[in-house]
């Protein structure tokens, strides 16, 4: 709900600015500048996550493989003495260490968006394992903890966001480039004997 009222500032104060330098500064086209840059800022939002998304189903589809061939079991049962001690209230084999070992691997992998639904999965099964279900366990504030401290190994996300700004770039150089080119030959140096004023 909060959120909303941000969002709701955020358009009002770009309007009253807007308005202050149409009324005050005279710039007639500062309505148009605010409609492209909004179109333009979405394009780019919406380039970025058809990116992440190609990246995320991958990821996520290489996690569910890894689930239903019992791999994530057997890892989880491998890590189980370190587990164990980050969460000693949680029964030794219970499902839920398994939901947590993939969620701190997809934060490793820096797969932030993949690592959200493994994570409310694992909180999930944590509650059911909670006695007090108004207040969090000790298993889940050390959970909480663990991915607000997200150590990343490999950030995939952050490579995906800068091999696409790098193709943007590229197109961008390609773009003035050309327009260089097409500049200089639209003006051609004088004829040999003309003088030039």
């Amino acid at each position: 709900m909060v959120l909303n009222y941000i969002w709701i500032g955020f358009f009002v104060v770009a309007f009253i600015i807007a308005l202050i330098k149409v009324i005050f500064l005279g710039d007639t086209e500062i309505f148009t500048a605010i409609m492209n840059s909004t179109f333009d800022s979405s394009k780019t939002a919406f380039e970025i996550s058809l990116g992440l998304t190609g990246v995320l189903a991958l990821w996520l589809g290489i996690m569910k493989v890894g689930e239903n061939s019992g791999l994530i079991n057997a890892l989880a049962r491998f890590l189980s003495p370190v587990l164990c001690r980050l969460f000693p209230d949680i029964p030794k084999g219970h499902p839920v260490l398994g939901s947590i070992f993939m969620n701190m691997s997809a934060n490793m992998l820096g797969l932030d968006n993949a690592a959200t639904p493994l994570g409310l999965k694992a909180m999930k099964e944590l509650q059911e394992l909670n006695p007090k279900k108004d207040t969090a366990s000790n298993p889940m504030i050390m959970f909480l903890v663990i991915n607000t401290s997200g150590l990343i190994i490999i950030p995939i996300s952050i490579m995906v966001y800068r091999a696409q700004m790098v193709v943007a770039d590229k197109n961008v150089a390609q773009r003035m480039r050309l327009k260089r080119e097409e500049s200089s030959e639209s003006v051609s140096p004088p004829a040999s004997g003309e003088e030039i004023l």
